[in-house]
Formats: C-alpha cells, structure tokens, sequence
C-alpha cells in the first residue's frame, strides 16, 4: 500500500501531541516523533489535502508532504519501536526484545504501523489506571481494542471473560495476531463496533477511543456496564475533560478518577 507522508515542522512537545489526535481522527495511522518534528502516515486513498492545510493552520505549524512508495512497513515500524516500560506495573515489547523483568507484567506484540502500540500516552495512561482495578473473575468489554493490549492485559490481570471490537481491518487481525502470541484463553475479538457486542452487564468497560465516538456511544456504554461497575476512557486531551465528564454523567456515570500524561487525560467512572 502506499502512504502519503506528512512532516510537522515543530520543536513544540505538546503540539506534536495535539497533532497526533487530531490526525488520527482523519484517518493517519502511524506517526513518528523526534525533537524537531511529527511524521504522520495516511493511506493514498485517504488524503485530504484540505483537512492537513486546516490542521497545520490551527497550530501555525510548516509541513511538507510526500509520496511514500511500497516498502516493508513492518520492517521500517521495527527500526523505530522501542519497549514501553510502565512503572514496575507492565512492559510493551516485540518478540525481538530482551525480555525485561524488572515489571509484572509482560506484552508482546508485533509492532507495526498503527495508533496502539503501547508509545502513546493514552495507553500508558490507561494502563496505569488498570493497576488499581480489581480484574478477577471480571467480565471485561474493550471498546476499539486496536492491537489488543489493554484486552491481553485484562486476562492477565485475572479476568474471566474479555470481548473485544475493532472497526479496523487491520487492527482486527493483528489483535488476533497478539492475542496468539501473549497464549490468550479469554479474550474473544471481534471485526465490528459496540453493535457487535453480544454481552452485556460487564464489570469493567475500557474505551481508549477518542472523544468523538465517546460522545457518540456514551449512553450505550453505560447500558452495558453493570452496577456497581467501571469505565476507563482515553484517546482524549485536557481540553476534551469538560465535555466528556458532562456527557458522562448525564448518562449516569459517576466521576471516579482523573489521570494526565503531558497533554492527554483518562478517566474512570462508575455506575
């Protein structure tokens, strides 16, 4: 497949990670950082040159564009992907890694081109947020699992029964990919969106999304939900807290827990 690369000009940390979220919402499915600059890829059939001009503008941010031909992306994601430590808690690895065992938990996945790979702040931050929920025996649904790491760490954190959806081809099957590679008996993925679910009353909810399809799908998550239980929401900025925390409870969510991670947020409700 071929992609069209898009480079932010920007020595500005928070920026880029304002960027990020909202290029993934426009479709970008990978992006690369450093010091002075955000890479972001799309598929040539999704461009828009319009929707990058807007964006750049918001942020006064230079950019440049080119044409990138068909190469080996899960070669070129590899070079660039390093292990995700979150504290002593868990640890996001590929295959290729040393194991590392100064941490609980462990997660291999195969790295490759996409939003999810343990990197970004919204995972590490739901991550941490997991640590202090009490898993065992649980039903767990994850909403949009991507690669599938916050449902492989759910099985084992000791839940029973995890279902999972993506709308995204490819996530689905490199979710299936990952679920195979950590041994997962309990995690059940399926290629769909919250429609799909065939479960319901789940202990815990995990939503790392973004805030359009939280708004979107609130009511029918806390449908889902069983008293007295918990929502975990992410993919969201500072500035999205107001609205999500008002939608949230007029659903009839309960506000728990705030966690912040440079500019990105997650949330925990109750029921």
């Amino acid at each position: 497949m071929q992609y069209f690369k898009t480079t932010f000009f920007t020595i500005n940390a928070s920026v880029r990670e304002i960027l990020i979220a909202k290029l993934a919402n426009e479709g970008f499915e990978g992006f690369e950082e450093t010091d002075e600059r955000l890479d972001a890829y799309i598929p040539l059939s999704a461009y828009n040159a319009e929707t990058i001009s807007l964006v750049a503008g918001e942020y006064n941010t230079p950019y440049e564009t080119e044409v990138i031909g068909e190469q080996n992306w899960n070669h070129e994601w590899e070079k660039n992907f390093n292990p995700v430590v979150v504290d002593d808690f868990c640890t996001i690895r590929a295959d290729f890694h040393d194991i590392d065992v100064r941490t609980i938990h462990e997660i291999v996945i195969t790295p490759k081109m996409t939003f999810g790979t343990g990197h970004h702040a919204t995972t590490q931050l739901m991550v941490k947020m997991m640590r202090d929920l009490d898993f065992a025996g649980s039903k767990v649904f994850d909403f949009g699992t991507g690669t599938g790491i916050l449902a492989i760490l759910a099985e084992k954190l000791g839940a029973e029964y995890v279902e999972a959806v993506d709308n995204d081809t490819w996530s689905y099957e490199n979710s299936i990919e990952n679920l195979q590679r950590n041994h997962c008996k309990h995690v059940h993925i399926k290629a769909g969106s919250i429609e799909n679910v065939e479960d319901t009353d789940f202990n815990i909810i995990l939503a790392n999304i973004n805030r359009h399809i939280l708004l979107q799908y609130m009511s029918d998550m806390y449908s889902l939900l069983k008293a007295g239980g918990t929502i975990l929401m992410s993919g969201l900025l500072k500035e999205d807290r107001a609205v999500i925390t008002d939608a949230a409870t007029n659903a009839g969510f309960k506000e728990d827990k705030y966690e912040e991670l440079n500019n990105w947020i997650a949330l925990s409700f109750g029921k």
